[in-house]
C-alpha cells in the first residue's frame, strides 16, 4: 500500500511538474464562464445551497482550506492557467479577497449548479449564464479603469476565454424538474441549448472576445451519483445519458465549426472533455487510479454539497486513487489529467 501511494504521489508530481513549466505565452488571462467544474468560489456570495466552502472539500488545496471548488483540490482550469504560463489559480469574480489586479490575469464568473437554461439557474437559486456575462461587462470596464484604454482593450482581444456548461441543463433540469420535458425532446432541449450557446458566443465576440473555447459536456451517466440509482445494471453507467452527451457534443462541436466561418478572426476551439475521461473510467490502472464508481467524499455513492461535509464517516484519506471526488465532481488528479489533455491537444495554438 505503501509503495503504491509513493508511485501515485510520484506521478501527480512529475504532472504537476509538467503544466508548472512556464513559457512565454501568448495569452495575457484566462476568463472563465460556466457550472461547478469551474466555479473558484462565487457561489460562496450569494444566498444558495449549492456550495462547497467547507472540509473536506478544498483539503489537498494549498494550506489546506475549501474555498468553494467543488473539488479536493484545484479545478481543470487552474491547471490551464499555469500551463499558459499564467498563475496557478483563478479567482472567482465575487470574491473580495482579490481586486481587479488579480483579475487581470485571470477570473472566473462561473457558479455552481447553473446552465445555460436559465430555468437551470432558478433550482437552486445561483447565477445564470447572462448574468455571468453582466459581470463580464463590469469586468472590462474595471479593466480599463485600471490598465487604460488601450491595454484593457489588449487584454480582452487577446485572453481565452473558457467555457463550462451543459451538465446541470440535463441532470438538474430536464431530467430531474417537470417543465422542460413538456416542453421540448431531448434532441430539441440540445438543440435549445445549442442556440443559447451560439447567442453567447456571438455576444463574447461582439464585446471583443477571439480567442474562445467551448467546452463539451462529460459522460454524464458515468457519474457515481447516476451509477448509484443504476441498480438494473449492475451499477454500471447510464448509457441514455452519455448517448446525450455525445449528441450534444456533437452539436456543439459542428456548431463552433459554423461560427469560425461567419466570425471574422474567431479563434473558435471545441473543448471536449468527454472521451478523455471515458478513457480514464474505463481503463483506470493506466491513469494511476483505483476507483471509478464512487467518490472519495463519504459513502461517495450520492454525497455532495453539505452531504459531503466534515463529519461523514467513510471519506476516503487518498483522493489520487479516485477519480471521482464527490459523486459529481473529480478529484484535482482527474482535473490535472483534463487539462493537460487539452492544453496539448486543443489549446496548444494559443500558447
Amino acid at each position: 500500500m505503501a509503495y503504491n501511494y509513493i508511485i501515485s504521489s510520484f506521478l501527480l508530481a512529475t504532472q504537476l511538474l509538467m503544466l508548472v513549466t512556464k513559457t512565454e505565452s501568448k495569452v495575457p488571462a484566462v476568463i472563465v464562464f460556466g457550472d461547478s467544474s469551474v466555479d473558484a468560489g462565487n457561489n460562496n456570495f450569494i444566498p444558495t445551497v449549492a456550495r462547497s466552502n467547507f472540509a473536506p472539500y478544498g483539503r489537498d488545496f494549498a494550506g489546506g482550506r475549501p474555498t468553494g471548488r467543488f473539488s479536493n483540490g484545484r479545478i481543470a482550469t487552474d491547471f490551464i492557467s499555469q500551463a499558459m504560463g499564467l498563475n496557478p489559480t483563478i479567482p472567482a469574480y465575487l470574491d473580495p479577497a482579490y481586486n481587479i489586479s488579480a483579475f487581470a490575469v485571470g477570473v472566473t464568473f462561473a457558479s455552481a449548479a447553473t446552465g445555460y437554461d436559465n430555468a437551470t439557474a432558478d433550482v437552486l437559486s445561483v447565477i445564470p449564464l447572462w448574468k455571468q456575462l453582466e459581470y463580464y461587462k463590469d469586468y472590462q470596464n474595471r479593466l480599463k479603469a485600471y490598465m487604460g484604454e488601450i491595454k484593457g482593450n489588449q487584454i480582452i482581444s487577446e485572453a481565452l476565454y473558457m467555457t463550462s456548461l451543459g451538465t446541470n441543463d440535463f441532470m438538474e433540469n430536464y431530467y430531474s424538474m417537470p417543465g422542460r420535458p413538456s416542453q421540448y425532446t431531448p434532441g430539441q432541449y440540445e438543440d435549445f441549448l445549442v442556440g443559447i450557446a451560439r447567442n453567447f458566443v456571438k455576444e463574447l465576440y461582439g464585446l471583443g472576445a477571439r480567442k474562445i473555447s467551448l467546452g463539451g459536456i462529460p459522460p454524464m451517466g458515468c457519474m457515481p451519483l447516476e451509477r448509484t440509482t443504476n441498480i438494473a445494471a449492475s451499477y454500471d453507467c447510464v448509457e441514455r445519458y452519455n448517448i446525450i452527451a455525445l449528441e450534444f457534443n456533437d452539436k456543439l462541436k459542428n456548431m463552433t465549426v459554423e461560427l469560425n466561418k461567419e466570425l471574422p478572426g474567431i479563434k473558435l476551439v471545441f473543448s471536449n472533455p468527454y472521451f478523455v475521461l471515458m478513457n480514464i473510467i474505463n481503463r483506470p490502472s493506466l491513469y494511476g487510479f483505483q476507483v471509478t464508481g464512487a467518490g472519495c467524499c463519504a459513502t461517495g455513492m450520492f454525497e455532495m454539497g453539505y452531504a459531503c461535509g466534515r463529519t461523514r464517516m467513510f471519506t476516503c484519506t487518498d483522493a489520487n486513487k479516485y477519480v471521482f471526488w464527490d459523486a459529481f465532481h473529480p478529484t484535482e488528479r482527474t482535473n490535472l489529467i483534463v487539462a493537460d489533455y487539452m492544453v496539448k491537444n486543443v489549446l496548444a495554438e494559443f500558447k
